[in-house]
Order: C-alpha cells, then structure tokens, then sequence
C-alpha cells in the first residue's frame, strides 16, 4: 500500500520589507519602548475630558457632583501618566483645579460674599458651557460636504477674448435728443418777438471751447435750460457742422442710453 503525498502548505510571511516576505521575526529585532502605543480614548484637551465624563455618566453639568466627577477624572489622568507623563501635564493641572473646587466646597460660606463667589463651580460651569458650544459648532461644519473629501471640484481653462461692442449712433437717436431739447425749450418759451442774429459758427466755437474744458459731455448739457428755441436750433446745427467736419465724436454706452460728445484731438 502507498501512502499518498501530502503537500505541506506554504508558510506565510509575518511581514514584508521593501516587497520581500519575512518567514520570521530576527532574533536581534529590536523594538523601541515608544514603538507601540495604547490609547484609550482620546480627548482634545483637559475640558474635551470632563466634558466626556459629564455626558457619560448622565450629569447635570449646572450642578457638577464635584466629588465623583474628581474621582473618575484622575483615574482617567493616572492612566495618562503611567503611559506617558509629559501628555498629561494640562490633564494634572486641571485636577488641581478641580481638587481646589473640591476644598473650597466644604469650606463653609461666609455671608459677606457675592452670589457667583458662593458657587466655586461658576467660573468652570461657564467654560464647559461655552466649550461645549464650540465643539457642536465644529461638529456642524466637519459634516459639510467639503471639497477633495466629500467631492472632487472639476476645473476646465477656455480661452476667451471678451469684445465690447457699443450701438452705433443712427439717425432715430438724434431725433429723439433733439425732441427732448426742444421740449425743455419750449417750457421757456415766452412771447416776446425780436430779431435775433445768431451765428453757427460762433457756436461752433462755444462747443469746442465747453468740450476743451470739461472733455465730454452729454449732449443735453451742451444745451442751456434757459436758451431759446433759436439759440437751440442753432446750437443743434452746430453739433452737426462739427460732427460733419469729425471735430466731435459722439457715442453711447448702451441702446437708448445717454449721448456723449467729445472733441476729437486734431495733430
């Protein structure tokens, strides 16, 4: 009779380094006293601790039980210290604190003092309070949806060469200003008649001397409020004769927005 082979499974690597298998640990392996650390729990801060303990054990954090509080702090900060003292030098200097609180309770209470010295536990009262508010705050804002954690933010670059293009001056808007003039004229219109000599190019002449003056203007502030329907009709010719002879320019910013006229810079 034969006994069959059996194959002996293969042994499986403890570790690997740099991608090989390790079959075993070294017998000169040496491991730092620091390498393995065992935390219980882990607390931001000597109030994060007592704020943990309130909630846990079901305490009316406006009335701490200062003596069982006390008690479960330093078991919790002796379990600190055997660990590692240096991270529980805030936790010690609390329970100082607390033992203090502690003292002045059995202390009896002089009449003399005020409502919030007669308390000990104000002043600790107000920090866990306000503690405990900012921590629900960041709590609130760790649970937004954040960008590279919650999602990924897609960007794309587009090339794009902005062209603003300003309405043409026609005809119609012309008109329409110089409807407008002549209806302000006609509210100074009196009926007084005389013959008036009015010269376009000595008005000509006004506009290039306003328009050196001031650079541009809107094309109602060329005309006076108290003018004439003659002196606004020759002013308006004017304005034209210029326009014609390209010593103004007249543009507008938008579609049946406000005309502006600037003289034109002759070399």
């Amino acid at each position: 009779m034969v006994n069959p082979v059996i194959d002996s499974p293969e042994p499986q690597p403890v570790a690997r380094i740099c991608g090989e298998p390790l079959l075993e640990i070294p017998h000169d392996l040496y491991i730092p006293p620091d390498a393995l650390e065992v935390f219980l729990d882990t607390f931001q801060g000597p109030l994060d601790l007592l704020l943990y303990l309130i909630r846990k054990h079901n305490l009316n954090i406006l009335d701490i039980p200062m003596a069982e509080l006390t008690q479960q702090y330093m078991t919790y900060v002796e379990m600190m210290r055997i660990e590692q003292l240096e991270l529980a030098a805030e936790y010690l200097l609390m329970t100082a604190l607390l033992i203090e609180i502690k003292s002045r309770m059995l202390l009896p209470i002089s009449k003399t003092v005020t409502e919030e010295e007669r308390d000990p536990r104000a002043e600790l009262v107000r920090r866990l309070l306000e503690y405990e508010q900012m921590k629900k705050a960041a709590d609130r804002l760790h649970g937004l949806p954040q960008a590279e954690r919650d999602f990924n933010v897609a960007q794309i670059w587009i090339e794009r060469h902005e062209t603003i293009q300003l309405p043409n001056i026609e005809c119609d808007d012309l008109r329409n200003a110089w409807i407008a003039i002549l209806t302000r004229a006609k509210v100074n219109r009196h009926h007084q008649i005389k013959r008036e000599t009015l010269s376009v190019r000595a008005y000509m002449s006004q506009v290039l001397r306003d328009l050196r003056v001031r650079k541009q203007l809107e094309f109602c502030d060329l005309f006076s409020p108290t003018a004439s329907i003659a002196e606004v009709v020759v002013t308006f010719l004017a304005v034209l004769e210029l326009a014609k002879e390209l010593l103004l320019e007249i543009s507008q910013s938008q579609d049946s927005g406000t005309i502006y006229v600037r003289a034109v810079d002759v070399a």
